[in-house]
Order: C-alpha cells, then sequence, then structure tokens
C-alpha cells in the first residue's frame, strides 16, 4: 500500500524524502550461468550518494550536530522529520530574503557637484605673459648671469672685471655694441666701487631696453586695405607656418575674418599643417597640389581675399636659404604677382628667425629685407637656446619691428614683442 506523504516546503526546495527501505530481505537473484565463450558481466557501479544540492555561500555556518539537528531524534523508535541543513536553507530564512526583494531599495542621495571656487582653489595657477617668458628665456638667462656670478668674484670693479663681462656679452650673442655700451655705463658709475651681480644685470636690463624700445611695435592691420596681405617668408624650419596658425588664431579672437593660403607647395606637410590650422581658426584656406606654382596660387588667393570680403589674408611660402640666388629669385617672382590683384599689396612680409641659428639672423634679416622687402620681425623658438641676445643684435644694426616673439608651441606662447619684459626677463631680474 502507498503511503501518502505530505511534500513540505523542503521536499519541493531538495525534492521528495527517500521511503524506508524494506526490512524484508530480497529474494536472491538467480545466478547466471558461466559459459566458456562469454566472460562473466562485471558487476554494476556503486550507486553514488549525491548530496542535496545548495546555493554556494561563503559565509555559511558549520552545519548542526547530527544529534541536535532539527528533525532529527536519538530514539532509533522514532522516524526522522527532516533532513538537516544550513541555516540559509530554513523557511524563515526563504522569507526574510523574500520580503527583502519585494521591499525597494532605498534611493541614493546625489553627490553634490563641487563650487566653482573650490575647482579654481585646487587648478594649478596659470602663468601670465612674463612669466612665461622668463620661463622660456630660462636658458639665456641662466648662463648669462652665470657668466656674470663667475666674473665679479671681488667687491671693487676693475678694468679686468669689465674685460671680462665684455667677453660674456658677446659670446651671448648681445653684439660688441651693446657688451660695450654695458661695460662703459658700469665704468662711469661704478668703477673701483663695490658692485654686485644684481647691480650688473640691473645696468645689463637697462641697456638692452634702451635698444629694443624703438623697435617694439605692434602689428597695425589698417582697415583701408581689405583684405590686408601679410607675406610670410623666411628658411626652413623657422617655424612659418606655425606662426601663421597662432597669427591666424589671434586675429580670429579680435573678429577680424582671416583667410590662409598654401604657398609652400614643396611641402604636403606644410599643406596639411595650415589645413589643420584653418579648420581650428576656422579660417578658408587657399590650397592646391603638392609641386604647384606657388606665384599663380598666391595670385588665386588675393582674387579670392577680395572677393570675399576677408579682413585679413596671410600668404605662406616655402622655406629657402638667403644665399640661394634662384629661391630668392622665386619670392621675387611671388611679390610682383601679387602687386599685379593689389599694387599696394603685400602690406606687411614678416620674416620669421629662429633665435637657435645665432649670428646667421643677421644675415638673414640683411638679404631677406633687400630681396623681399621685409618689413618687421617674428622672433621665435627663444626657448631652444641660450643664445637670445641676438635679438638685441639685429634691432641695433637693422631697426626693423619686432612684431612678435615665441616661447613655445602653444597658441598663448606667441605675443606682442615688449622691450622691458624681454630686457628683464633675459637679465634674470623677475621683480
Amino acid at each position: 500500500m502507498t503511503e501518502n506523504r505530505k511534500i513540505g516546503f523542503m521536499e519541493r526546495l531538495f525534492g521528495a524524502k527517500p521511503k524506508p527501505a524494506d526490512p524484508s530481505p530480497a529474494p536472491p537473484e538467480a545466478e547466471a550461468p558461466q559459459t566458456a565463450d562469454r566472460p562473466a558481466d562485471p558487476p554494476p557501479p556503486p550507486p553514488l550518494d549525491t548530496p542535496p544540492l545548495s546555493a554556494p555561500t561563503e559565509d555559511r555556518a558549520p552545519p548542526p550536530d547530527a544529534s541536535t539537528a532539527p528533525g532529527n531524534s536519538t530514539d532509533m523508535d522514532e522516524e526522522p522529520h527532516g533532513l538537516a541543513g544550513p541555516p540559509e536553507t530554513t523557511v524563515e530564512f526563504v522569507e526574510e530574503v523574500e520580503d527583502a526583494l519585494e521591499t525597494p531599495p532605498e534611493p541614493v542621495p546625489p553627490i553634490p557637484a563641487p563650487s566653482p571656487l573650490s575647482v579654481a582653489a585646487d587648478a594649478a595657477p596659470r602663468q601670465n605673459w612674463f612669466q612665461r617668458l622668463a620661463t622660456g628665456l630660462k636658458r639665456s638667462s641662466d648662463q648669462l648671469t652665470g657668466g656674470i656670478t663667475a666674473v665679479f668674484t671681488k667687491k671693487r670693479l676693475d678694468e679686468a672685471m669689465l674685460e671680462e663681462l665684455e667677453d660674456v656679452l658677446i659670446q651671448a650673442d648681445f653684439g660688441v655694441e651693446t657688451a660695450t655700451s654695458v661695460t662703459d655705463a658700469l665704468r662711469r658709475d661704478r668703477f673701483d666701487r663695490d658692485v654686485t651681480t644684481a647691480e650688473v644685470r640691473a645696468v645689463l636690463a637697462g641697456e638692452v631696453a634702451r635698444v629694443l624700445a624703438p623697435v617694439a611695435r605692434p602689428l597695425d592691420i589698417d582697415p583701408a586695405h581689405k583684405p590686408f596681405v601679410i607675406l610670410m617668408v623666411g628658411v626652413n624650419g623657422s617655424g612659418k607656418t606655425t606662426t601663421i596658425g597662432k597669427l591666424a588664431q589671434k586675429l580670429s579672437a579680435e573678429g577680424k575674418s582671416v583667410m590662409l593660403a598654401a604657398g609652400d607647395t614643396f611641402r604636403a606637410a606644410a599643406i596639411e599643417q595650415l589645413q589643420v590650422w584653418g579648420r581650428r581658426t576656422g579660417a578658408p584656406v587657399v590650397a592646391k597640389p603638392t609641386g604647384a606654382d606657388a606665384s599663380g596660387l598666391a595670385f588665386e588667393a588675393v582674387t579670392r581675399a577680395r572677393a570675399e570680403g576677408s579682413d585679413v589674408l596671410i600668404i605662406d611660402t616655402a622655406g629657402r636659404l638667403q644665399n640661394r640666388d634662384e629661391l630668392m629669385s622665386e619670392l621675387e617672382k611671388i611679390v610682383r604677382v601679387i602687386k599685379k590683384v593689389d599694387p599696394t599689396a603685400p602690406h606687411a612680409t614678416l620674416l620669421t628667425l629662429d633665435a637657435t641659428t645665432g649670428q646667421n639672423a643677421l644675415s638673414q634679416v640683411e638679404i631677406f629685407g633687400r630681396r623681399a622687402g621685409v618689413s618687421g620681425l617674428v622672433m621665435t623658438k627663444l626657448d631652444g637656446t641660450a643664445r637670445g641676445g641676438i635679438l638685441v643684435s639685429i634691432a641695433r644694426k637693422h631697426g626693423l619691428p619686432v612684431h612678435f616673439i615665441g616661447v613655445g608651441e602653444g597658441v598663448d606662447d606667441l605675443e606682442p614683442f615688449k622691450a622691458d619684459d624681454f630686457a628683464r626677463a633675459i637679465a634674470g631680474r623677475a621683480e
């Protein structure tokens, strides 16, 4: 007779409770006869005792003792009522989990955004222009200051110290005239008297500022000329294309409409670089395939800028050595073609000078000025040389306006030239 068994929660979870074995012995099975042709079958493997499945848990309590577990009894006459299991398999635990799942989680309060004041306080302060200029001229300033300190080892100023100071200034590319002016000022005011390196640097800064003050003039964009045509010239690697991009950024920020012309048709990289700057500044770029005629491109650019009403047109040119006559003749041709569209153009011809070239920059200014009619200078890469005094030599010899100087790769690292700032920075007088 089959026993009617009530299936509880634990039996639904782990399976029905196995029925107790029948105490009556089973009749012995008939043994299969052995034959010589067929070997006896191997005995069947013993049944595996598969434990009840339970969900794995990290913090499982040890199983209760069999003698004290619920549902078990030490009385052999009493039939067991259930299987022992971990605490998380009890009915009470499962009900608590179900209740917790039905309860919605508490909302997490939003993290307050940092105030603008706290963000500004945590951010590193941005350097002003003079600080960036002093940092860019640090190599020149450190070498100059070190040379001055090595010379003035005695307190009283004598002739030997003045001669050594003159050599230091000449080696820093300040030029003979500037070096002589500084030593003459010290000889007149401090000779045979106590003098410090700070006083020497103050005299040097004053002399440098006096020489540079007449040439420190901003680039004046005349609105009467529309477009105002700027022709950029210089030797290979002087930074013309990068300077054009920075200048376009500044003019666009002033509200002027700018057009660029990729006149360096010998280098595909120069054309692509100018197109990148055009996208950054929103300036249209007139370009042709590599190897195209540069003078023809200049003609097209001036014509288009005039038709579109652009305020400023900046024309790039290929880098060329000033001692290559055929290359300088090509530059002269570009100028002639531009004048066919506008007889007054180019309205500014800017020579980009690499400060690391040293004394060779003097030759560049002379030849480019004669062949291309240079009207102003842009000095770049002052942060890459210890001989920044070359700008003083150029200003004293040629007297051309210095419109901009650059001390880095960033857009803000090209600024209008100021004589006093440059003099203080190169002399190491940050105060």
